[in-house]
């Protein structure tokens, strides 16, 4: 009787026994993979230039007023195709059309008086003399409303190579001199990220519209600026005894 009473005991209490360590054993791998590394050093190296623009955008336009919208969208279509017809005769700079919007203007009782209407030729280059010389030649024909002023893909592009191989050699020199600062011989990374930044979008510069029905042929005094471009190199890194 007792050695059954005994091994019946044992039986039951076996799943208590089991559910009790469980927990332990979380608990113990949670703290493992909480506990923070031990020689871990954050840095962060930025080099920067300042890239002349290279590429020149000049948008013409041209609006005008009408009786009714049919009308006047043929009108507006025929300055546009004579602007964009002597813009295509330059091998220099490309030309496309802009914004092209008719809409009715009402007078005091909400009703339509009249209909405007603008459209609009975009001309782009990295000659700034040709389009300069063009966007003059066009001033009869179009207004000129603004001129913007970028950094083309290429320029872009080798201004970031020779960023980042600086902005790279900047952050392997902290991480050295850091290391030997806190005692240590040596690091190895453990991860790095590389952001580039700096102006993406155009440069707009605003001008004085010229009027159309005043023949200027002169060129349209244009000159670019600059756009700092920035690479950073960010991570961090495992320093060892």
């Amino acid at each position: 009787m007792m050695g059954k009473t005994a091994v019946t005991f044992a039986i039951a209490c076996l799943p208590l026994a089991a559910l009790t360590l469980i927990p332990r054993v979380t608990d113990a791998q949670s703290m493992s993979q909480s506990a923070p590394p031990s020689g871990v050093l954050s840095l962060s190296a930025d080099q920067s230039i300042d890239v002349p623009e290279d590429v020149v955008r000049i948008t013409l336009f041209h609006e005008q007023e009408g009786s009714d919208p049919a009308s006047l969208t043929k009108a507006l279509k025929e300055r546009a195709a004579e602007a964009l017809s002597q813009a295509r005769g330059d091998s220099k700079v490309t030309v496309q059309t802009g914004a092209f919007t008719v809409y009715p203007s009402t007078d005091r009782d909400g009703k339509i008086s009249a209909w405007r209407g603008r459209t609009e030729a975009i001309l782009e280059s990295t000659d700034f003399a040709a389009a300069s010389k063009l966007a003059g030649k066009l001033a009869g024909t179009m207004q000129v409303a603004n001129v913007a002023f970028s950094l083309s893909p290429e320029a872009r592009r080798d201004a970031e190579q020779k960023l980042t191989a600086r902005a790279i050699a900047t952050f392997r020199q902290q991480a050295q001199t850091a290391t030997q600062a806190f005692g240590y011989a040596n690091y190895s990374i453990r991860e790095v990220r590389i952001n580039r930044r700096g102006a993406i979008l155009p440069r707009a510069v605003t001008m004085r519209a010229m009027a159309a029905d005043t023949p200027n042929t002169a060129p349209v005094p244009i000159e670019g600026g600059k756009s700092t471009v920035t690479i950073d190199v960010a991570g961090s890194v495992q320093m060892s005894r």
